[in-house]
């Protein structure tokens, strides 16, 4: 009996021996693990929220933002430190805003502007990318997956999207990442945006070529500074929406295209091409007889007015837009000077204005297509395989009101850092394309082409103008066996001391004078309006 006590005693005091181990153990884990959570927690960490996104912004020449214009307010916010339902209050987007709340992790959401800030709200004023008023939307491009693809955000995606400093809030976090409510936060307000390019652009004249433009269907209007060559407004019609790329693609007039840049056939508009090489080759007394018709080697070829002119000097022939007596001059140049006149003006050259956007060069007929008197006769009123665009149209026109000296079309004035100043602007690069007196001459019959013609409906209430229009032939059929014509007129204003040059293209809208013209004298007369403001 003894014995067995003895073994039962030791047998109980192993067991307390070893609950006591177990305890001591279990202490000393767990002193080890609050010790590291003690270690764990005095470590602190930072949580970086982005707020909204920041880009460079398009301006015009007057550094008024054509795009991020409009703002709208992002707050950041900490769902720990807020009431769920009062904050729901203060958001766009109210069952996004509950989804978002509901994960307990710091998030971002559009609000109103009764929102105020406090420790888990952080407020901050972004710009918005394009708006519904949106201008010059051809010139300004879009993105695809936030990346330029077209127009001046693609030329310039680098430098409006790269490297930009954001907007962003920092809070304190304790080792396990919880936010610290009110041990602070670090606030930056982003400025970035303000950097940008400045275009030569005039956001009031781009609105005035756009309102006056709205009843075209598809064209271009193109407004320059002749003295600069500086393009003020250029508008390409139908537009589209930057963010409803979608509906723009399966829109059968393509609005992406930007008519401005591209080659139509260009029609009497290029009897101002033939008039100036025929000064140049001292024909400026050139007379002829119109009857209506004339023959080209068995081709006849017809004037607008059947039963003819009658005798033409060459500003007469420019004020009826005389087929025939154009023909007939063209016949008695030099084909090789007439075709080097029409090449130093810019037809069969690219306009390069940046990258991504540069006007087609069109087609210029080589010296042996105009060897063949037909093809000649086509050339001298601007039909047959010519083509232009009116950004081509537009420089000419530069260069007959600039007194013989054609400046080189510009879009990029340059570039800013802050919204304010510009840098790297480039000059005006001048060439000289005729002579004075024949720029002259020129420009006084484009003058009496509007003033003498009494059916001219390019005729500006409260604007003098010099303009001529066009009526280009296309070889295409409607079907009613109808054939598409071109509606053009390029001119310039004041007619007197001009200063604007403006090309309307109507595409396939029919006689210049009835549609091309209204366009352009609407959009003089509006200048005008703009100017007296100004004053």
């Amino acid at each position: 009996m003894t014995r067995k006590r003895g073994e039962h005693g030791v047998i109980i005091l192993t067991a307390v021996f070893f609950i006591a181990f177990t305890i001591l153990t279990s202490n000393l884990f767990r002193i080890a693990v609050e010790q590291k959570n003690v270690a764990a927690a005095a470590t602190e960490g930072t949580f970086t929220l982005q707020v909204g996104e920041c880009q460079g912004t398009v301006y015009d020449r007057n550094i008024r933002p054509l795009i991020n214009s409009d703002t709208k307010l992002i707050a950041a916010a900490v769902p720990l430190a807020l009431d769920r339902e009062s904050t729901a209050e203060y958001a766009i987007d109210k069952e996004k805003f509950l989804t978002e709340f509901d994960k307990g992790l710091p998030f971002v959401f559009e609000c109103t502007d009764k929102a105020l800030e406090s420790d888990g709200l952080t407020i901050f004023e972004t710009p918005v990318r394009y708006s519904e008023r949106q201008p010059a939307r051809h010139v300004i491009g879009y993105l695809s997956d936030n990346k330029g693809a077209d127009g001046i955000e693609y030329a310039y995606d680098q430098l409006l999207r790269g490297d930009i400093p954001q907007n962003s809030v920092s809070y304190n976090t304790d080792g396990f990442g919880h936010i610290l409510i009110g041990d602070g936060k670090k606030v930056f307000r982003s400025t970035a945006y303000k950097s940008g390019v400045v275009l030569t652009i005039d956001k009031d004249i781009q609105k005035i070529c756009e309102d006056c433009g709205k009843g075209i269907n598809t064209g271009a209007i193109v407004i320059a500074d002749i003295k600069s060559g500086e393009i003020l407004g250029m508008a390409s019609f139908p537009s589209y929406d930057p963010d409803k790329l979608t509906d723009a693609i399966e829109d059968s007039r393509c609005p992406l295209i930007d008519r401005a840049l591209y080659s139509y056939s260009v029609g009497s508009v290029f009897k101002l091409v033939t008039a100036a090489a025929a000064l140049e080759q001292g024909m400026g007394g050139f007379q002829y007889i119109c009857t209506g018709t004339t023959e080209v080697e068995g081709k006849s070829f017809n004037c607008h007015k059947l039963d003819g002119h009658g005798i033409q000097v060459i500003s007469e022939a420019m004020t009826n837009s005389c087929n025939t007596f154009f023909i007939e001059l063209a016949r008695s140049l030099d084909m090789e000077k007439f075709r080097r006149k029409a090449s130093n003006l810019g037809f069969g050259k690219e306009n390069y204005l940046c990258a991504g956007i540069t006007g087609s060069g069109g087609v210029l007929p080589t010296e042996k297509e105009l060897s063949v008197p037909a093809e000649l006769a086509n050339f001298a009123f601007g039909q047959g395989r010519l083509t232009a665009t009116p950004l081509q149209i537009t420089q000419v026109t530069c260069g007959i009101a600039n007194r013989g000296k054609m400046p080189e079309l510009s879009l990029v004035k340059g570039l800013t850092a802050d919204g304010s100043a510009v840098s790297g602007e480039r000059r005006s690069r001048l060439y000289t394309v005729m002579t004075e007196d024949d720029a002259e001459s020129l420009r006084k019959m484009m003058i009496k082409a509007v003033r003498e013609n009494e059916n001219s409906k390019a005729k500006g209430k409260k604007m003098s103008v010099g303009a001529k229009t066009s009526t280009a032939q296309t070889g295409h059929y409607n079907a009613k066996g109808e054939e598409l014509c071109h509606a053009w007129i390029t001119g310039f204003f004041p007619a007197r001391q001009p200063k604007y040059a403006v090309t309307v293209l109507i595409e396939n809208g029919g006689y210049g004078n009835d549609a091309a013209a209204p366009v352009f004298r609407n959009i003089a007369d509006r200048i005008k309006e703009l100017g007296d403001k100004e004053h």
